[in-house]
């Protein structure tokens, strides 16, 4: 096992190392040091399941509100992820709806036409990368489609995001990783412009004509409003699903016992994404203010201090869930934290489930025994876990 994290409470969370293979790094966490301190930052981190979802239950004391020189390239706080109720609250009113089951239901056979449409391309070939044949395409072109975002631009949109999650792809220092984060979110914000001028003029049935033409507390949304709702859209939208695909299908590539069971019985599909969301958890990390001074396992949390909760160690915890270590699709109580929990939850998570479970039905329906191509290995991003190279191998008929 690492060393991860040191005797002095120290760890290095944003490491490839630690991206590829993160559980036992967590179990030492929640076991000798539940509130340790980034080796980086020196910011703690909260890791137990426990202590997770009470600080995501209680934004009064770790807030969403951070400045904004602690976001990713934005002018203004990103709507609604970085406020606290009541505001929060009454955007997430607006929004909600847009995201419904009942919604997701009605865009699902287009996701599914496109996901066969992606499998044949490459079915016969006997191999893909999975990341850029099927995990990118698949949920991006439904997020830009809900949107209301041309597809053909789909790379520009991709190298927007990535410009302001993965900077460090471009370059190991440190200013200019902040340099392009701040150049990137011009770049979004001067896109988003153009587009709310086009959807005031000519508004349609997506998501930017919604924004440009629903009432929000008896008026319509600003375009500051809108332009900071999308830049958290845009970024949520083209990874968080990206990176929980190609998570599960690395994991099935690396266990063919589950993999089997799972081509066996299709029914099992809905709850191996919630286990594979629980074991794998993309979105390890996300970030709080402390609004006040508090005491957890002996140690201060300062007032002003920025946190993480360590969302990836806490759905691992045997504290709240059986046999945490073990992977298993017959789960009956699985209240993970994939999609955090309070006022915050994930407005995606009912696009999320049924972009995931479709993926997963499509893809093993045509390809069902598969392996990662012999002397390669799967290339994992640290903070968001994508698997950024994920080459796979299969007998074609």
């Amino acid at each position: 096992m690492s060393d991860n994290p040191s005797a002095d409470g120290k760890v290095s969370l944003f490491t490839p190392e630690v991206a590829a293979c993160p559980q036992g790094v967590y179990a030492k966490l929640r076991s000798q040091c539940p509130v340790a301190h980034d080796a980086w930052s020196g910011n703690p981190v909260i890791s137990r399941y426990e202590d997770v979802l009470w600080a995501l239950r209680h934004p009064e004391i770790f807030s969403s509100e951070m400045e904004v020189e602690m976001g990713l390239g934005t002018q203004r706080p990103m709507i609604p992820q970085q406020m606290d109720p009541p505001v929060q609250t009454a955007y997430r009113r607006i929004l909600d709806p847009q995201f419904s089951r009942r919604r997701m239901q009605l865009i699902e056979p287009a996701v599914r036409a496109h996901a066969r449409e992606l499998v044949n391309a490459f079915v016969d070939q006997g191999q893909c990368e999975f990341n850029s044949a099927f995990a990118i395409p698949l949920p991006c072109t439904a997020f830009l489609g809900l949107m209301g975002l041309p597809t053909e631009e789909l790379q520009l949109f991709l190298d927007l995001k990535d410009g302001i999650i993965r900077p460090q792809n471009r370059t190991d220092d440190l200013d200019e990783a902040n340099r392009i984060r701040v150049d990137t979110g011009k770049q979004i914000y001067a896109y988003f412009e153009g587009l709310i001028d086009e959807r005031r003029a000519a508004p349609g049935d997506d998501l930017m004509s919604h924004l440009v033409t629903v009432e929000f507390e008896g008026r319509k949304l600003t375009d500051h409003e809108i332009l900071d709702i999308s830049f958290l859209l845009l970024l949520g939208g083209l990874d968080t699903v990206t990176a929980s695909l190609g998570c599960s299908v690395a994991f099935f590539a690396n266990h063919p016992d589950h993999r089997q069971r799972l081509v066996a019985d299709p029914s099992l599909i809905p709850s191996a994404v919630e286990e594979l969301l629980r074991w794998e958890t993309p979105v390890a990390v996300v970030p709080r203010v402390a609004k006040c001074d508090v005491e957890l396992h002996g140690v201060k949390i300062e007032k002003g201090q920025l946190v993480s909760l360590l969302i990836g160690a806490s759905n691992v915890d045997d504290g709240e869930f059986a046999s945490a270590g073990t992977v298993d699709f017959d789960r009956e109580r699985n209240r993970h934290l994939a999609f955090g929990a309070g006022p915050h939850r994930c407005l995606g998570s009912h696009l999320a489930r049924m972009e995931l479970r479709v993926g997963l039905e499509e893809f093993h329906a045509r390809v069902p025994e598969y392996r990662i191509q012999p002397g390669e290995q799967p290339r994992f991003s640290p903070g968001i876990r994508e698997v950024q190279y994920l080459p796979l191998v299969w007998d074609a008929n």
